[in-house]
């Protein structure tokens, strides 16, 4: 039976900053046009932490009965290293899920948005088909697509619209440069597992395109989101401070393009998530200054 601390490996903690990052953008939106609502922010932040930690477990309970997580680098696999049952980890994602909707009820039911459930029930499902079903998205390159729309545009807009009662420009230059972000992180995870993924037939989309050019395409999704929050200081000066960035983009973007691989990237991948968390505090208290 696995342990506490191994549940919280498990969970991939360095991968939450990419659930916060896209409510304090989205917030920080709302806020530049006198609309953020606190109450609501929070439960926009449950809903998105929840279903990451979801996604999370949900992965780990499909790679694992697949046998694809057998030789991997990087956190612990609850259900590869048989740790938990896979029932147990099935479980714990269709229960973070379920924490999810709970907050997403609250939200909905604040807001009087009540089509928005809709939207809940597409993040669960794409939650789940990433790496689960017969036919994963994410076995066919196309993980990054979904994290760019559910935890880019969906999670930027949806904070916004449920405290602004509609979307501005800013909003959606700010989920652009988020979900960038975010396939940033997803990128680099799977550019550490290209070996193993390419062996049992997981073609992601660093697989696809190879090592050099998943390296370049790592580069562009973090340093292209620094140019974009110069594009909303148009609304609003304060989001220049996204500029102090620009060294942390580039260092990372430095030591991937050098060849990093391996264990090598683990770093790299806190340090992404730390980016993306930065990015999300600066760019939301740059718009609502």
């Amino acid at each position: 039976m696995a342990t506490l601390s191994e549940w919280i490996a498990g969970s991939r903690p360095r991968t939450l900053p990419a659930a916060a990052a896209p409510v304090l953008v989205g917030t920080g939106a709302a806020a530049q046009i006198d609309s953020a609502h606190p109450g609501r922010a929070l439960l926009a932040a449950g809903v998105a932490l929840a279903l990451q930690v979801g996604v999370n477990f949900a992965n780990d309970y499909s790679d694992g009965i697949r046998g694809t997580d057998t030789e991997r680098v990087g956190p612990m696999r609850l259900t590869a290293s048989g740790a938990a049952t896979p029932r147990a980890v099935k479980g714990a994602a269709f229960a973070s899920f379920g924490v999810a909707g709970l907050f997403g009820l609250g939200l909905v039911a604040l807001s009087g948005q009540w089509w928005l459930l809709a939207i809940g029930v597409l993040c669960v499902l794409a939650a789940w088909f990433y790496t689960g079903g017969k036919r994963p998205y994410g076995y066919l390159g196309l993980g990054e697509v979904g994290v760019f729309v559910f935890f880019g545009l969906v999670a930027v807009l949806g904070t916004t619209y449920t405290q602004a009662g509609r979307i501005t420009w800013p909003s959606v230059v700010g989920a652009v440069a988020v979900g960038l972000i975010a396939c940033a992180l997803l990128m680099v995870n799977n550019l550490r597992d290209v070996p193993t993924d390419a062996l049992v037939g997981k073609r992601t989309l660093a697989v696809r395109l190879g090592d050099r050019r998943a390296r370049w395409a790592y580069t562009l999704m973090v340093t292209l989101p620094v140019v974009l929050g110069l594009v909303c200081a148009l609304a609003n000066p304060w989001a220049l401070i996204v500029m102090v960035l620009a060294l942390p983009a580039v260092l990372l973007s430095v030591t991937v393009l050098l060849g990093a691989r391996g264990i090598a990237l683990v770093p790299v991948l806190a340090g992404t998530g730390m980016y993306e968390l930065g990015y999300g505090v600066l760019l939301g208290l740059g718009l609502a200054l």
